[in-house]
């Protein structure tokens, strides 16, 4: 392909990807990336994914995505903005904002096939595949290796022009493009989201201790119990937990996002204390239908629940 058609359809492609309600769009040139391997080895060998097993399996493919779909040459990442100032009722056990609305798996999955799509019908030859936290895809690492943000202190792609409230996508192409570069860490001295973190899961050298964290805690853990330590300290979060992004001083930049199937049903953000203690197995089916929420099931809600009225 020559220069002219590589930076041709990049452009095609970049402003589908706007057209299609994608905020930011970079593309990096796809290779192993060997700092983030060794990183990644060290918080596995010292047992920060806890429960998760699944975070050690497929390596290499997870650190190289030509290792994942063969003949990738570019991977292509996205940023989707969920950000919204709407809020539950004081007191009521508290959800992560990006739960709100439809499971962003769907939301963004669709988005990025129809950009896939696109790119097939502007050049024939086009073979990938696209990813929404799907797969061994480090996609925060693609997005900072294509000038989106830099991963901060609290392990997030932060934004410098509005912030870390973002889904990401990824799709890997077997094409050439014209490539973006990474920018520098903004992040500073500031220590806002170590600090707040009741649990202290984050350490110092900007990893997440799985183990502690009350996302992890409140979605993976699958034990029967949040451990007794922890139940004092989720500080009413029921599901996941937005405290290190809402300290965030990128955050201020954020704006409400336009998606309509975000949108939170009323009647979540009305449920008071009593009511949500009060959800059976079939509140939680229709209250959370389509929601990221079913990831941790009804029962999983229910331990997180318990743990809240200690």
């Amino acid at each position: 392909m020559t220069n002219s058609k590589k930076f041709q359809l990049t452009e095609k492609l970049k402003n589908k990807a706007f057209e299609l309600g994608f905020d930011f769009v970079g593309i990096s040139e796809a290779k192993r990336l060997d700092a983030d391997a060794e990183r990644l080895e060290r918080w596995l060998d010292v047992g920060m994914h806890a429960e998760m097993a699944y975070m050690a399996n497929n390596f290499e493919k997870r650190v190289d995505p030509r290792k994942l779909v063969e003949g990738t040459k570019s991977v292509v990442s996205v940023l989707y903005n969920y950000h919204t100032e709407k809020e539950q009722v004081d007191g009521a056990p508290k959800i992560a904002k990006y739960a709100y609305g439809k499971d962003y798996h769907f939301v963004i999955k669709e988005k990025l096939r129809e950009l896939f799509d696109y790119v097939k019908k502007e050049d024939s030859q086009t073979e990938g595949r696209v990813f929404v936290d799907s797969a061994p895809v480090l996609d925060r690492a693609w997005a900072r290796e294509s000038g989106l943000g830099w991963i901060g202190k609290n392990s997030m792609l932060i934004n410098k022009q509005r912030g870390s409230d973002f889904f990401i996508g990824s799709m890997l192409l077997n094409l050439e493009l014209i490539y973006d570069s990474p920018i520098k860490d903004y992040c500073g001295s500031c220590t806002r989201c170590i600090d707040s973190c009741p649990t202290d899961a984050i350490t110092p050298d900007r990893s997440i201790d799985s183990n502690s964290c009350i996302s992890y805690l409140t979605i993976e853990l699958k034990s029967d119990k949040i451990p007794e330590k922890f139940a004092d300290q989720l500080n009413g979060w029921a599901f996941g937990c937005d405290i290190c992004q809402d300290v965030c001083p990128w955050n201020r930049f954020a704006l409400e996002n336009t998606e309509a199937e975000f949108e939170p049903k009323d009647e979540l953000l009305a449920m008071t204390r009593d009511e949500w203690h009060e959800l059976d197995q079939e509140g939680f089916s229709k209250l959370f239908s389509k929601s990221a929420v079913k990831r941790t099931k009804f029962k999983g809600l229910k331990r997180n629940l318990d743990a809240l009225k200690k």
